[in-house]
């Protein structure tokens, strides 16, 4: 019997096999210096309630690591690659995310800060607004503004970094919807890294809520965070250093003084979330945030380095105003780690990391215990766009991968067991293995720490378990040489007699030597 030709052609039209499923967009926002505690599902009383709310109907990582210092983190995230494994800030041995998803159909956009060699259009974002430099006037910006490649003057008037990022952010946002193209966005806010120059409204909302003091926000933050059950069970968390006073010795000017720069924290934070939820609103607008994969880092943890204040006694809201970082709270905004920006112990390499995907996310609302890291994202990108990962590239040499996928544990799945995770910034060193936790303090002796007992890094094994610091740091060497390929002097063997956890840069509360001259080490656990 012979079919109509009709029929025929409606079965040409109306194949039998579904619609290949849309890809997913991504939005990556990446924040400077904010701590593990900043946001309200971490513990914080800043009111952070877009983010809160990516946090309650997807998932939050509480064991997430990165390299504990700006530019590394960056690097990182971009390449999949250890640091000095990619070639730095050149990335000459990596490909970056962009280059990897643009030939997958994506739309690739940049806005915020590089940091980084060259400009983004030079490794693969075809639309970018931002600065080129480490850090910047909130207000004035400075000479390294760029739109697309082209140099772009910094109004004098109406301007700020925090609002101008996501002001050019919709627009490119536009393009790849009228291209017709699942688009990848990064957002690199320089917030709240010093300068800490809040909007005039954020400052005035917080301003008086920190009169308290580090020691009572240490504790309450503490507290909501075991009250989160953030890490499956209480934590000790790390008492104040010696190099940080009791918040009740200093004196009332000083106070004072504290309790607004702390203000001032809070309110870059608080603007930070305030223009995420514009994001979210244009994406939600357009139908996009179902089928958008929305990722949510930090480059480091708090930063304790207290630098140059200008204007001490005067709104921080003034543009020719210039507050710098504080050691006491940077403490505070760790809650419950030790340490700070460019140490290895949790405080400077464990921050927030939240993932939101409605139709990619199981199980939502969730808290996942795996350690990641920064260099896990281009390989989970990648995957999910069905991208190829190229192993040559023109004018550069590719390494390999450092990372591995997390798209497993969207679906409600586990990772296979994964190499070590390295850490390394100048003479501060870590290794993760496992449960075990190996750093040194600026090349002082090894220390372990067994996290899953011990997360807050407060009974150092070293002394009991000789074995297990042989091994990984054979191992940290071994990773160093032939993996990062970094300068001899980075893997120097680490110092044999303990010293002073100290720092220059910290916060003098004495104004003479830096209190950091005072400070001991734990001693190594007895039990």
């Amino acid at each position: 019997m012979k079919i109509p030709l009709v029929c025929c052609l409606l079965a040409a039209l109306c194949p039998c096999s579904p619609a290949a499923p849309k890809p997913p967009n991504f939005l990556v926002i990446l924040t400077d210096d904010l701590g593990f505690s900043d946001l309200g599902c971490y513990g914080s009383e800043i009111p952070t309630p877009n983010l809160d709310r990516l946090a309650a109907k997807g998932l939050r990582f509480s064991q997430f690591y990165n390299t504990a210092k700006c530019h590394s983190s960056r690097v990182s995230l971009l390449t999949g690659r250890w640091c000095r494994q990619a070639g730095d800030e050149s990335m000459a041995r990596a490909v970056t995310l962009p280059e990897v998803l643009a030939p997958a159909g994506y739309f690739t956009a940049m806005t915020g800060k590089w940091h980084l060699s060259k400009e983004p259009a030079d490794f693969g974002f075809q639309r970018f607004f931002g600065h080129l430099s480490g850090s910047t006037n909130y207000f004035t910006g400075d000479k390294t503004f760029r739109l697309n490649d082209k140099p772009w003057p910094v109004p004098e008037q109406g301007f700020y970094t925090t609002v101008a990022n996501v002001d050019h952010a919709l627009p490119f946002l536009g393009e790849a919807r009228e291209a017709k193209k699942p688009w990848f966005l990064y957002v690199a806010f320089n917030a709240p890294h010093a300068p800490l120059q809040p909007l005039e409204q954020d400052y005035k909302k917080h301003l008086g809520r920190y009169t308290g003091g580090w020691d009572q926000l240490h504790a309450a933050r503490a507290k909501k965070q075991n009250e989160l059950k953030l890490f499956g069970r209480d934590l000790e968390a790390s008492p104040r250093p010696d190099h940080v006073p009791a918040w009740d010795s200093l004196s009332p000017e000083l106070r004072d003084w504290e309790a607004r720069r702390m203000a001032a924290y809070a309110a870059l934070i608080d603007r930070v979330d305030q223009e995420i939820g514009r994001l979210l609103e244009n994406l939600a607008t357009h139908g996009e945030l179902e089928n958008t994969l929305v990722l949510f880092f930090s480059d480091n943890g708090a930063c304790p380095y207290d630098r140059v204040t200008i204007g001490k006694d005067r709104p921080p809201y003034e543009a020719a105003t210039r507050w710098s970082d504080s050691t006491g709270w940077a403490w505070a905004r760790n809650t419950p780690f030790r340490f700070y920006k460019q140490n290895q112990f949790e405080g400077g390499i464990a921050t927030p990391a939240i993932a939101h995907w409605p139709a990619g996310i199981k199980n939502p609302g969730r808290i996942d215990a795996t350690p990641a890291h920064l260099v896990d994202i281009l390989p989970t990108l990648a995957e999910i766009a069905g991208a190829k990962i190229p192993d040559a590239y023109p004018g550069r040499e590719p390494s390999p991968l450092a990372g591995v996928s997390l798209a497993p544990i969207f679906s409600g799945g586990k990772l296979a067991e994964r190499p070590p995770i390295h850490f390394l910034f100048s003479a501060d060193r870590g290794l993760r293995d496992g449960d075990w936790k190996l750093v040194s303090f600026k090349g002082g002796p090894w220390e372990l720490y067994n996290l899953a007992t011990d997360r807050t890094e407060l009974h150092n094994l070293a002394a009991t378990e000789p074995a297990v610091v042989e091994r990984l740091s054979k191992r940290w060497h071994q990773m160093s040489a032939e993996v990062l390929k970094g300068p001899a002097a980075e893997q120097k063997p680490v110092a044999t007699v303990a010293t002073s956890y100290k720092n220059r840069e910290w916060t003098a509360y004495s104004g003479k030597n830096p209190p950091g001259n005072r400070a001991k080490r734990p001693k190594a656990n007895r039990e």
